[in-house]
């Protein structure tokens, strides 16, 4: 489920609905510490997208691997997505 304001960012930042899927199945889950998850692509991921997709079909999506979906941890509805320009910090 989206938020309109997901929709929104989704259809301004040029992400396809196809890399939504891939973040909810595949993307790297971490805690923001103010009631969301963030899901982005890691190494692992991608590996394990093309073990079961093949490696063409995501090398065409390569440019989508920067891509982060923020989703609320109290009703599981996507917040917003976008781009990332700068490295994920971990704790």
């Amino acid at each position: 489920m989206n938020t309109r304001h997901a929709n929104t960012r989704s259809q301004q930042r040029g992400i396809p609905p196809l890399v939504s899927q891939w973040l909810d199945q595949y993307g790297r889950e971490e805690y923001d510490g103010r009631g969301a998850v963030r899901l982005y692509f890691d190494k692992h991921s991608i590996r394990s997208m093309e073990r079961d997709l093949g490696r063409e079909p995501v090398r065409r999506m390569e440019s989508y691997f920067r891509c982060f979906k923020i989703v609320s941890t109290c009703d599981g509805a996507t917040v917003t997505v976008g781009h990332r320009h700068y490295h994920v910090r971990r704790k």
